[in-house]
């Protein structure tokens, strides 16, 4: 009995040496680095798909609203009440950037959409130390085309569109601030933005360089940024202006 307690006791557990853990660290360290791009582009896919979804519903919603209002697009923003503006995605009222009151139930889509959370792209990361928000407890991070709906008009009508499949009514939206505290000239901020023309840049090319983008006809594709209109004042954000040929109606 003592003889084999001996033997057991001779025979000491064997340690990793320094070399061998350095060799484990580098194929853990190489697997990640592989790995991680493939986990990246997946996210980025799954927020691209999930994007698309959302301006679907939109779009969907709004040919409903069509339907109902003889052809007739509804504008970008119309009456004013209640110390703010009505505009095409609800009331938004005036004041200190990021504490406005939000009122959805007044946005000519609510009929159609009610509280379905498909107002936000998920590729809108709204946790961003540079994200500036509008409107207390909400956001949006769509932009309408104004040129379809334009202020202070009644909206044009659908069937008088040249070519609906290359007219862009939705898109991934957002603006570089740097005129509206917390923001400066010294310090833009990003924050989300509801509609986009020819003028200024306010299309969010956040899917791999690409905005998402619902066209009259019902069809969601990917777009590209007008040549040269990209804000250099966060050329990392990547917004610019559509072709204006999918702007004008």
């Amino acid at each position: 009995m003592n003889r084999t307690r001996s033997l057991h006791a001779e025979s000491p557990t064997r340690a990793f040496t320094l070399l061998e853990l350095l060799v484990v660290i580098a194929v853990i360290t190489l697997l990640a680095a592989l790995t991680l791009p493939a986990l990246v582009r997946s996210r980025s896919a799954a927020q691209a798909t999930v994007c698309t979804s959302n301006l679907r519903q939109v779009g969907l919603a709004t040919q409903l609203y069509w339907d109902d209002h003889r052809g007739i697009a509804f504008v970008e923003r119309g009456s004013r009440t209640n110390n703010g503006w009505n505009y095409w995605f609800g009331w938004l009222e005036d004041g200190s950037e990021g504490e406005r009151r939000f009122e959805p139930a007044t946005g000519p889509l609510w009929p159609y959409l009610q509280s379905r959370g498909v107002e936000v792209c998920p590729a809108l990361n709204r946790a961003n130390p540079r994200f500036k928000s509008k409107a207390r407890g909400a956001a949006f991070g769509y932009g309408y085309n104004l040129r379809v709906g334009t202020r202070g008009t009644t909206g044009i009508t659908i069937a008088t569109l040249r070519s609906p499949a290359g007219c862009a009514l939705f898109a991934d939206c957002a603006q570089v601030n740097d005129f509206q505290p917390p923001a400066s000239p010294d310090h833009p901020l990003l924050e989300e933005f509801y509609y986009f023309d020819l003028e200024g840049p306010t299309v969010h090319f956040r899917h791999s360089h690409r905005a998402e983008t619902w066209f009259a006809d019902g069809h969601v594709a990917g777009t590209i940024p007008a040549t040269g209109s990209e804000d250099s004042r966060m050329p990392d954000e990547h917004i610019a202006r559509l072709p204006s040929e999918l702007i004008l109606p």
